[in-house]
């Protein structure tokens, strides 16, 4: 079994669901599949299907579940944001000379959907599907509704030692649905961010709102 998190029950239950993803699987499939002992796969594999993630075929075998669907669904409107956001985000990239990232928000914490580094050799990488908090960072306070009256918001050090940021939100009628943002060191965004890079920001969180109208 591969560890990724740490987190054992977690790990042991995407052993599981990744086995099933390759197709039906028998209990002694799973054991099989992902070593874990027949008692582990089965109360994994009961406790997937309960959340509907996991169901039963006509051959009693594990097969994917029908909330995987609405999760699908969910998900492939993420990427729609992603395909509508890339050639805004790669101009802003390409204007600001730095790098820049789609933020949305994920319960108590914001994910990038997007992140396009600078050419410099200096930068900031922000991997793409990374979480972060989202009281720490200009992105983090605008997906929870603060913003300066300029319409960007900008920290200095917050989250990481050297890195600077200014974010914009993409709004819609429901409100923030994402964040725009510029990240770098310090030594070229300077202490203040938001003058160098506001408008910049705010022009393409805009921009990216009128396409997803």
């Amino acid at each position: 079994m591969d560890i990724v998190t740490g987190v054992g029950v977690l790990d042991k239950a995407m052993t599981v669901m990744r086995s099933v993803g390759r197709g039906p699987r028998s209990l002694a499939d799973l054991q099989a599949d992902t070593g874990l002992p027949r008692a582990t796969a089965h109360r994994l594999a009961m406790a997937l299907e309960g959340h509907g993630v996991l169901r039963r075929d006509l051959e009693g075998r594990f097969e994917l579940g029908y909330a995987l669907v609405a999760l699908g669904q969910a998900a492939q409107s993420r990427f729609s944001l992603v395909d509508t956001a890339r050639p805004i985000l790669a101009e802003l990239r390409d204007e600001t000379g730095e790098s820049v990232q789609l933020f949305v928000k994920e319960g108590e914490q914001r994910r990038c959907l997007l992140s396009l580094e600078t050419p410099h050799g200096l930068r900031w990488i922000v991997p793409e599907g990374a979480l972060f908090p989202l009281d720490a960072g200009s992105a983090g306070r605008v997906l929870t509704g603060s913003a300066t009256r300029m319409g960007w918001m900008q920290s200095v050090g917050e989250r990481e030692s050297g890195v600077a940021s200014v974010s914009a939100p993409v709004t819609n009628g429901s409100g923030v649905v994402a964040a725009v943002s510029v990240s770098g060191p310090i030594e070229r965004l300077s202490k203040q961010p938001g003058k160098r890079f506001g408008v910049a920001v705010v022009v393409a969180a805009n921009r990216l709102a009128d396409a997803l109208d």
